[in-house]
């Protein structure tokens, strides 16, 4: 596995040169940039020149990760050609919500075969229910067939995002690759270092990824007596604030942020699901625990992997952890580079949610406000 990363901004434009000619048939081109630039166009269309031959996956962020920094207002592409992996790639339009579970399936669908070994998928962060999402997909592989991946971001405003799929570009986008054949090895993880606090209230009305009530209370009213003055900043602010849910049978919690809120109808809308039954609780963090929880995270990911150390790592961050620790931002990068050594590639985004299984084996899930790390290896 050979890889590459190029930078672009304003400044200084493509860092390194970008460079000529064809490119291997099993070559992916992975772009995580500035809603605004990829809008513009140009860049994305320099990019398919330089590479003709690769697939291209790539998503608009709330931050872009390039190596060890930590950028904004840029375009990070970061080239990767596999040895002996085959690729394939596929994407659908997603438009309503409602559909994220027949839209995952039919992608995984179009990837699925016998030798299919991993999926990394990113979807539109905002016009999509992310829970039903990852239920598809995995409804639409073989078992044992990993998933891993994130919903693009648009900074803290929450008006649109955008998917790059080859020569596809737009919001309510799904693309991903399908990576096939024995010479692989993934890894993968997703860890937080979020620590519930206050009550524990029941989910007493919500309809797939909208929550309206809490102990029969107005949720919206309810969470906005926590915020305080950080109310009239909704639906940014809730990054800072996310709630835990479980589910009434009990079972492994997950983290959910607010994606929208409707005063109208006193509801907030998540990126997934929230169950009716189950109970919800508020969550607090700092920067140390953000830290612990990304080291986590990327030695967790390092299963799966042998003895190997992997070739390429793409991080996906939750924006929420990026407000939480503002100028220490890097601080999260650093510490998995430590993990990984120096000759990781690393790249990565920060997102309005994280694709994982919880462990090794398991079923791809939504997360919020979690590092999610998928490491890539040959053998």
């Amino acid at each position: 596995m050979k890889t590459a990363q190029y930078k672009w901004s304003q400044g200084d434009g493509w860092r390194p040169r970008l460079p000529d000619g064809e490119v291997g048939r099993q070559s992916v081109v992975f772009v995580f940039g500035a809603r605004s630039l990829m809008q513009a166009g140009d860049l994305m269309g320099e990019l398919r020149d330089h590479f003709k031959g690769a697939a291209m996956l790539g998503c608009s962020t709330s931050g872009e990760i390039f190596g060890d920094m930590v950028v904004d207002d840029s375009v990070i592409a970061t080239t990767v050609a596999f040895d002996h992996t085959r690729l394939r790639s596929a994407s659908a339009r997603i438009g309503e919500a409602k559909a994220s579970y027949d839209v995952g399936k039919e992608l995984a669908q179009l990837l699925d075969d016998a030798s299919l070994r991993h999926v990394f998928v990113l979807s539109d962060g905002l016009n999509v229910n992310g829970s039903d999402l990852a239920r598809g997909l995995a409804d639409g592989v073989l078992d044992g067939v990993s998933i891993t991946g994130g919903l693009s971001g648009d900074g803290t405003d929450f008006a649109e995002t955008w998917v790059i799929a080859d020569d596809a570009a737009g919001p309510q986008r799904v693309a991903a690759v399908g990576l096939y054949g024995e010479d692989l090895r993934i890894g993968y993880a997703s860890m937080g270092g979020w620590e519930p606090f206050g009550p524990l209230r029941t989910i007493t009305r919500t309809e797939g990824n909208i929550l309206y009530e809490l102990d029969e209370r107005s949720a919206l009213d309810l969470y906005k007596s926590y915020l305080g003055s950080h109310a009239d900043q909704l639906p940014s602010s809730a990054l800072l604030f996310p709630i835990l849910v479980t589910e009434a049978k009990g079972g492994q919690g997950v983290v959910r942020t607010v994606l929208s809120v409707d005063e109208q109808n006193k509801s907030m809308t998540f990126a997934g699901d929230i169950p009716q039954g189950g109970t919800a609780q508020l969550m607090k963090t700092n920067v140390d625990d953000l830290v612990d929880g990304a080291t986590a995270a990327a030695k967790a990911s390092l299963s799966g992997l042998g003895d190997r150390r992997p070739d390429l790592a793409i991080l996906v961050s939750c924006v929420g952890r990026k407000l939480v620790m503002k100028q220490r931002t890097e601080e999260e990068i650093e510490a998995i580079r430590n993990v990984f050594g120096t000759d990781t590639r690393i790249s990565g985004f920060y997102s309005y949610g994280e694709l994982s299984p919880f462990r090794r084996g398991g079923e791809c899930r939504l997360h919020n406000q979690t590092m999610t790390i998928t490491t890539f290896a040959e053998d």
